[in-house]
């Protein structure tokens, strides 16, 4: 195998790009190749990624490496980091460590979601994070029809609704009330946001389960796959989630659990 790496820094962080214009002499002085488009990320066939960014970046990364099989190390730029695995000062030690084989390969959930309108499959999509339907601005409160493996389960009246991954837990869904979810736990979460029921409650399923979502009342609704593409559903029409064959796989160097995670994220609202 060719000793390749690809690097995916976010282009909008300058000290994203500089930190990349490090690395690349660092890994050339070593006998590696660096790449940084994809389609050459794909024809050399990297070993691993290095995103450079906060955990946006390190979620396209992911996303894209994810069908190819290609990990990903997480360089974390950003201001809360759930899922880069360093902070910039920490890169060239940890690159050792990596070239050593001291690391582990961790495997994060994926969902597939289908979007079928007019009775075909009309659009799919591959999620890390989380599939987000919202009102539109002008529409009032719409209701959205939950049904798990065909059968009717729950139907939340709001301003819309989350289906997150255990990684997408620490996203929208907790700033929307959502409970952190171990990325050990192989589940899905159903967060509504606004809801005008006291008993639309958030809701985790197992990865077993295929969510159907139906747009029981309202015009109009807002689909959108991990923060970036989207689409929009009339009534009646329907998105079926279910969880992804492909996984996701980030670089995890050195034991830091998911307690500890959470602790230092928190760290303002954690007591000793």
């Amino acid at each position: 195998m060719e000793k390749v790496v690809g690097l995916w820094p976010n282009k909008s962080k300058p000290e994203a790009k500089a930190l990349a214009s490090q690395i690349k002499p660092w890994f050339q002085s070593r006998g590696w190749d660096v790449v940084t488009e994809w389609a050459e990320i794909v024809e050399h066939g990297a070993r691993f990624l290095i995103s450079l960014g906060g955990d946006g970046t390190l979620l396209q990364a992911a996303r894209e490496g994810a069908p190819l099989g290609i990990p990903v190390l997480g360089v974390n730029f950003g201001r809360l980091g759930f899922l880069c695995e360093i902070e910039r000062e920490d890169i060239f030690n940890t690159l050792e460590k990596i070239l050593r084989d001291e690391f582990k390969i961790q495997e994060r959930l994926m969902l597939e979601a289908l979007v079928k309108r007019d009775g075909t499959d009309d659009l799919s999509q591959l999620v890390l994070n989380d599939v987000v339907f919202s009102r539109e601005s002008e529409n009032g409160v719409i209701t959205l029809q939950v049904n798990l493996s065909g059968e009717p389960s729950v139907s939340y009246p709001a301003d819309g609704l989350i289906i997150a991954t255990p990684t997408g837990s620490t996203a929208y869904s907790l700033s929307a009330g959502g409970p952190i979810i171990s990325p050990n736990v192989q589940a899905m979460l159903l967060t509504p946001l606004a809801a005008h029921s006291l008993s639309a409650r958030p809701m985790l399923v197992s990865e077993r389960e295929e969510i159907q979502i139906i747009l029981a009342q309202g015009e109009q609704c807002l689909v959108t796959f991990d923060g970036r593409n989207s689409v929009k559903i009339g009534a009646g029409e329907t998105v079926l989630i279910k969880s992804s064959p492909v996984k996701a796989q980030l670089i995890r160097v050195g034991n830091r659990s998911f307690p500890q995670v959470v602790r230092e994220k928190f760290r303002d609202r954690w007591h000793e």
